[in-house]
């Protein structure tokens, strides 16, 4: 008999936090989908063929305020397709590593393509240029068009059960996270060096008062998802900085305020 999200079958239950676990702010979908999206210079994008039929192809790209900066020949399917019709999305995976792929963070940028108007052009081609050096060779062929995706709609999806959508104006107002990009270093060293810290915040910050250890899963700029082991089974909860931190270099000093907050609890 099939199974759906209700009746996960024999998959093993999580057990909910024994303690009221204070609001902890997370990434807007926005959020996540700059951070995605500045994460890497390659997507998948979708474009429409003269009969109207789907059309994917692997493209490089550069960011302009958020907006991807695609070059494309004419002589490419794709190409021609977005000379026809400007509507188009790009699907972008982060460059991360996981036993399963589809836990993998993702984003689709959804809108239409246009040349960038005059005053752009140079920020364009040299954001193009920035992500991608090899277009060098051929961005100034007369077959290639610059073309910036105005985006109208992303979709995030952070891994099974994670995923939002936003707006065009949330989109382009929010900021890459300064964090998680750059923080393997950090958790590999919070969890080699500083498990029984981990373990505190679980117990006194993230409602498990019966973990029996916790290790760091991400960091962002608002804070730590923590992995936790109980007698009940394995959950997932989230502490909290003080305050959102700006840059890798505040860090440090977010997650020892943190463990001292634990610890004082």
């Amino acid at each position: 008999m099939a199974l759906d999200h209700g009746d996960p079958g024999d998959a093993p239950s999580t057990p909910p936090p024994l303690n009221e676990i204070q609001p902890v702010e997370r990434p807007t979908a926005a959020e996540e989908a700059r951070t995605v999206a500045a994460s890497t210079n390659i997507a998948t994008l979708a474009s429409l063929s003269e009969d109207g039929a789907p059309w994917a192809s692997y493209v490089t790209y550069g960011m302009v305020n958020g907006s991807p900066v695609l070059c494309v020949s004419r002589m490419a399917e794709h190409g021609r397709n977005l000379h026809r019709d400007h509507r188009a999305s790009l699907s972008i995976v982060a460059p991360e590593s996981a036993a399963d792929p589809l836990a993998v963070a993702r984003v689709t940028l959804a809108g239409v393509v246009e040349e960038p108007r005059a005053e752009e052009m140079e920020a364009a081609r040299a954001a193009h240029l920035d992500a991608v050096p090899a277009a060098k060779y051929y961005i100034d062929y007369s077959d290639f068009t610059v073309w910036i995706l105005r985006v109208h709609r992303a979709r995030w999806v952070g891994g099974y059960g994670r995923m939002n959508s936003a707006n065009s104006a949330d989109y382009l107002r929010a900021t890459p996270d300064p964090i998680s990009p750059n923080a393997a270093g950090a958790i590999a060293h919070l969890n080699d060096d500083h498990a029984s810290s981990l373990l505190e915040m679980a117990r006194h910050l993230g409602g498990f008062p019966d973990a029996t250890s916790a290790t760091c899963t991400s960091a962002d700029r608002y804070g730590l998802d923590l992995s936790v082991s109980t007698p009940r089974g394995n959950a997932a909860t989230r502490v909290g900085y003080a305050q959102p931190i700006g840059d890798m270099a505040e860090l440090r000093a977010a997650t020892v305020e943190l463990a001292q907050r634990a610890r004082n609890h």
